[in-house]
């Protein structure tokens, strides 16, 4: 079966799309508990979730696109963004751990718009799997399951919190590094 070679980065705009629309219906109730608190979980955890499928499609496809490793981590950082500052707007997340996740965002897309003219920088695997981590921590604490299953779990929210932000300070490190090899062995390779 042919999908339309254009379908990934579709799916990838779409999640752009979502991110203000989410933080929209966070904030929009001032972050009560009640149904648009929910539904802002709801769309936050569908949206991230398509970051596995449609770069699951693009591979299996044969489709991958330089537009596509470019767009993909911008998605995931608008959606993953808008997330960590509508947590802080409502004083459920300290905002010195926005703004450190938000200076490796910014900080590293930023940076893989200025070489996109020299090359793509693919998100490596620890970035992959910081996406992930953000991804459950941010679910867990969009989710007002508090008031299912009590405070505790508020202590789990805390710990996946942690270990997002350590992934995400330790890929950026990882992402530097990386960088820097590959420049150096390039002005080596052009010796």
């Amino acid at each position: 079966m042919a999908i339309p070679r254009q379908l990934p980065n579709a799916i990838t705009i779409v999640r752009i799309l979502c991110a203000p629309v989410f933080l929209w219906m966070l904030l929009a109730d001032g972050g009560q508990d009640g149904p648009l608190r929910w539904w802002a979980a709801i769309l936050f955890i569908v949206a991230i979730a398509t970051d596995g499928i449609d770069g699951y499609l693009a591979r299996k496809y044969e489709i991958v696109t330089d537009l596509g490793k470019l767009l993909d981590p911008i998605a995931d950082k608008a959606l993953t963004g808008c997330a960590f500052v509508g947590l802080s707007i409502l004083g459920e997340l300290p905002w010195w751990v926005t703004i450190v996740v938000l200076v490796r965002e910014v900080g590293i897309t930023v940076h893989r718009l200025v070489v996109a003219s020299d090359h793509v920088v693919a998100a490596a695997w620890m970035g992959k799997l910081k996406t992930v981590a953000q991804a459950v921590a941010l679910s867990l604490a969009l989710l007002p399951l508090w008031t299912i299953v009590g405070d505790w779990i508020h202590v789990v929210n805390t710990i996946t919190m942690w270990i997002a932000v350590i992934l995400t300070v330790a890929s950026g490190i990882d992402y530097v590094v990386t960088e820097v090899r590959g420049a150096r062995r390039g002005r080596q390779a052009a010796r």
